[in-house]
């Protein structure tokens, strides 16, 4: 897609081979395994029976583009843009992030689209608005792991991340607001991160220790 340069042709124009890919450091098992909760994430994002299935899409995005924001470091690959009128515009990634932002920013906070007060209805478009900033809001996190996962692991917040991408994923998956060709470019890492870990094995109860009958015992006779 126009969004990224993640996805590389197998052949270069001059019909040589392009480098072997690099390793992907974020699918190292010493770093996967890195989590901030230890529960099934499903739980966080099933429609509970009592809440507007609207109000559910808008509080989950609204903490999605916080929590991804947060994330947004120094970027530095090239993107396109596609603006309100469909310009494409070439611009550095933290030109595209802070366009993302701005974006969700604007979305989120108009009250004619995420209604705050009470008895406002969600407009018709509600559900395409979201399913866009979910989109824009996966290519940041899509870079960060391409392109900025040392630097995570270098302040120690890869569990955080792994936590928030797993998050963002079950949640977009549960309500199929991002197309699967959109996310395939990061199924390595969705497959680990979104798979619930197995319970732990349960530990065995230690055996109470067996003491053999001392001499006197069994050599004691009882006179009747």
């Amino acid at each position: 897609p126009d969004w990224t340069q993640i996805k590389k042709s197998k052949t270069k124009p001059n019909g040589k081979k392009p480098p072997a890919e690099e390793k992907k450091q974020y699918l190292e098992p010493e770093f996967t395994k890195v989590r901030v909760v230890d529960f099934d994430l499903k739980e966080l994002v099933v429609l509970p029976r009592e809440i507007d299935l609207n109000e559910w899409l808008a509080s989950n995005s609204e903490i999605s583009k916080t929590g991804i924001s947060m994330f947004s470091l120094s970027l530095s690959r090239i993107y396109y843009w596609y603006d309100e009128k469909g310009k494409k515009t070439k611009c550095t990634a933290p030109q595209y992030v802070d366009f993302v932002m701005s974006l969700c920013q604007k979305l989120v906070t108009d009250e004619e689209i995420f209604p705050t007060k009470y008895g406002k209805e969600f407009p018709n478009s509600f559900e395409s608005l979201v399913k866009k900033i979910c989109r824009y809001l996966f290519h940041v996190l899509a870079h960060l792991y391409w392109a900025h996962f040392k630097e995570t692991v270098a302040l120690d917040l890869q569990g955080h991340l792994n936590t928030l991408y797993a998050h963002f994923i079950v949640f977009v998956r549960e309500f199929n607001l991002v197309d699967a060709k959109e996310t395939c470019i990061m199924d390595d890492l969705s497959e680990i991160l979104c798979t619930p870990a197995p319970p732990p094995a349960p530990v065995p109860a230690p055996s109470a220790p067996t003491s053999s009958p001392s001499p006197s015992s069994q050599n004691h006779v009882t006179e009747r």
